[in-house]
């Protein structure tokens, strides 16, 4: 069996995704997933199958697919607005411009002026034509396979109501001189050769657009993870060949090539270092925050930053077979293996729209049956149509997304979109990376032990002055504590010495910074207090470095990644949620053990050591116990587990990969805002429901009423407006969320 993607196009619901699914199926020797979120297909085929032939299936269905294409990471990526989303976007603005007058007019009588009627032709001609072609296409498309969606009520609905209005102006008595349009809710049985019904035709075209709108731009944003992780690699290299350094494309690095990596610059691909030491920062790739010491034999990660010296470096892996390639390749399978939330409204379509159009056509012959003329029969069959017309319906999720994500951005939350809400309801599980979500992600002094008879503050005070020229991460923490309690001297004679600690003459005293081991090496033993206060840091998770000057041990410095001061108050805050949290970690399991016990995890959700791969194993796992998974995270490492997750959230303050795979993302860098954003996130779901059940219940009910002539087309125009301006305003009450 060969295996392929396919990018789809013309999909405008869930029901199309499943029609292409059962279409590809049906083809002998093919299994086929469609995702409606991503836009693809995941095809298995064996090998008397094409993918000419896959294609040709979806094209038969009346759908477009293709082969994807290589992206070339030296190109600079395209906005980051689709070229379709743009054209949404003007035909929405167009439309919302065209379609406000119109309304104005029909809505309120003292300013129809003589012939506005015509006015409000040629301002709603172009949006029922042009504004809502996309619409008409998919209706056409659907009609020739003998089905039908929301796409077919919306176009029948439009324009019936704007040829029910040509008939009135062009045959009745709509387009004399003069004419006024009461509004009016009044109930009689009427011709309705007077009225016209612009205004309904207009405006569900432009609300149904302003959905289409905010989807196709949520659903473009879905697809950026891994444009941002591919950015990570570098797009040149300086390779050797034959001594001499040749700037090539990374593209044309084959394995064995030597290539050099400069300070500042980033590895070009996978492979073991030559010559050279040197700290290598992967903190993009991993997540973690401490720098890597490097040397001849040690093996190297393409996208890492060489932190120090210069670096020859044998490439092992190239293109795809790279670790970040196939980290590429996890997010992708990841966000592929997701089913397609289908929303309310789309899986009761597949029953309402072909219900609603038997009902119109129904009472069309009910009427000429019972011998109450072509007039009124047709305009109760109309008046089917419109009231059914779908307009809240498209309201009632964009309405509530907008409202719940704008105060959620003010809040530090961004949502994704209205899948994302719909597994928040189920989360039971939530599995926290330590690194830079439980913790800040920087290494800070947590603890200062004097031998006896030492002052606490000198030793500081010293050890800061030496570690101020280090680059180190620990020393840098060292540095940044005792410069806080004064200016520091200089230093004199400043060595690093590799993987012991640094050493160098500050105030006349020969002063060394490091291992024990360093220490021991000038004869500068740890006392007994010393060793237990090594201990008991190791213990507690920290690094502890040692100092000494002038042949003695003076002191012991802890350094750790400190907690963030709201993540015990965050994890009580998820529990209230009812959700179980699980630290996750690649450091060794003592750290993650004390980071759990100071934030309130029991032991036994701890998991550490985990390599970026096993992090995705860990949430299978869990959801293979039949547990519903919510994933907080911020490195790269993480965006595969976060695509994994049913729910993925990303600190605001990690990587752009993260965020960019994640669902939910925190942009304040506090795990405080992770339960404010569930509890949105909650919140704006049933606000959504609510509306869809408001919608299809005012539908249940006035379908009847139009049907049996009670409604003319112009009451029904009203009592949708009515239904669209209460889906409205209950979403805006999520704007008092707090």
């Amino acid at each position: 069996m060969s295996e392929t993607e396919l990018l789809l196009t013309g999909m405008t619901c869930a029901s199309c995704a499943n029609r292409i699914e059962r279409k590809l199926n049906k083809v002998e020797g093919v299994t086929a997933t469609v995702n409606y979120a991503t836009e693809k297909a995941k095809v298995s085929f064996d090998d008397s199958i094409t993918t000419d032939d896959l294609i040709a299936a979806v094209e038969a269905a009346g759908y477009g697919a293709r082969l994807p294409v290589p992206r070339v990471p030296e190109q600079p990526d395209e906005d980051d607005e689709a070229p379709e989303v743009r054209a949404l976007r003007q035909r929405l603005v167009v439309c919302a411009v065209l379609s406000v007058p119109v309304a104005l007019l029909a809505m309120v009588p003292a300013w129809q002026f003589t012939y506005w009627q015509w006015a409000s032709l040629t301002l709603a001609a172009p949006v029922v034509v042009w504004g809502a072609y996309p619409f008409h296409r998919a209706a056409w498309t659907n009609l020739r396979h003998g089905t039908s969606t929301m796409d077919t009520l919306v176009s029948m609905g439009v324009l019936a109501a704007f040829g029910w209005s040509l008939y009135a102006l062009f045959l009745g008595d709509a387009g004399e001189p003069g004419m006024t349009h009461p509004f009016e809710l009044t109930v009689e049985r009427s011709g309705g050769s007077g009225n016209i019904y612009l205004e309904a035709a207009a405006g569900v075209t432009t609300f149904i657009l302003a959905g289409r709108f905010f989807e196709a731009r949520a659903k473009r944003r879905a697809g950026a993870a891994l444009r941002a992780l591919m950015d990570l690699g570098a797009r040149d290299v300086a390779v050797l060949r034959q001594g001499v350094e040749l700037r090539v494309p990374v593209d044309q690095l084959v394995v064995g090539d030597l290539f050099v990596v400069r300070p500042g610059e980033k590895v070009a691909t996978d492979g073991v270092v030559e010559e050279g030491t040197s700290a290598v920062d992967a903190a993009m790739l991993t997540g973690e925050s401490v720098p890597v010491e490097v040397g001849p034999g040690d093996p190297v990660t393409g996208a890492t930053v060489n932190a120090g010296g210069r670096l020859v470096v044998r490439a092992t892996r190239v293109g795809s077979d790279t670790q970040l390639a196939q980290m590429a390749r996890l997010v992708e399978e990841a966000q592929n293996g997701k089913a397609s939330a289908q929303r309310l409204a789309d899986r009761i379509s597949g029953v309402f729209v072909p219900v609603v159009i038997a009902l119109s056509v129904a009472t069309l012959g009910f009427w000429l049956g019972t011998g109450a003329g072509a007039t009124a029969a047709l305009t109760a069959s109309v008046a089917v149509l419109i009231i059914a017309c779908p307009c809240a319906l498209g309201l009632a999720t964009p309405t509530a997304l907008m409202v719940g994500t704008g105060r959620g951005a003010q809040l530090g939350i961004l949502i994704r979109g209205p899948e994302v809400l719909e597994q928040t309801r189920t989360v039971d599980t939530i599995v926290l990376d330590k690194t830079g979500t439980v913790t800040t992600g920087r290494m800070s002094l947590t603890a200062v032990t004097a031998a006896e008879g030492e002052d606490g503050a000198e030793v500081l005070r010293l050890a800061g002055a030496l570690e101020d020229a280090s680059e180190h991460p620990i020393g840098r923490a060292v540095a940044d504590a005792a410069r806080e309690a004064g200016p520091l001297p200089a230093v004199d004679g400043f060595t690093n010495v590799e993987g012991l600690g640094v050493q160098g003459v500050v105030d006349g005293h020969a002063v060394l910074v490091g291992r024990p081991g360093l220490l021991a090496e000038w004869s500068q033993h740890l006392p007994a207090d010393l060793e237990r206060a090594l201990a008991d840091a190791q213990a507690g998770g920290s690094t502890a470095v040692a100092v000494g000057w002038d042949g003695r041990a003076r002191g012991v410095l802890a350094v750790a990644d400190r907690v963030k001061d709201t993540s015990a108050e965050a994890v009580a805050l998820l529990r209230d949620l009812g959700l179980r949290p699980v630290l996750l970690t690649g450091d060794h399991e003592s750290v993650a053990r004390a980071v759990a016990a100071e934030v309130g995890i029991e032991p036994d959700c701890v998991v550490a050591d985990v390599l970026p791969a096993d992090k995705v194993e860990v949430v299978q796992r869990l959801q293979a116990e039949g547990r519903v998974v919510a994933m907080v995270g911020d490195g790269v490492n993480d965006a595969p587990a976060l695509a994994q997750a049913d729910l993925g959230l990303a600190m605001g303050t990690g990587t752009d990969v993260a965020i960019q795979a994640s669902d939910l993302t925190l942009v304040r860098g506090d795990l405080r805002v992770a339960a404010d954003a569930i509890r949105l996130s909650r919140r704006t779901l049933r606000t959504i429901q609510g509306n869809l059940v408001w919608a299809f219940g005012y539908n249940v009910a006035a379908i009847p009423l139009a049907a049996a002539g009670l409604l003319n087309p112009m009451i029904a125009g009203a009592a949708m407006a009515f239904s669209s301006v209460f889906v409205v305003g209950n979403s805006l009450r999520l704007r008092r969320f707090r």
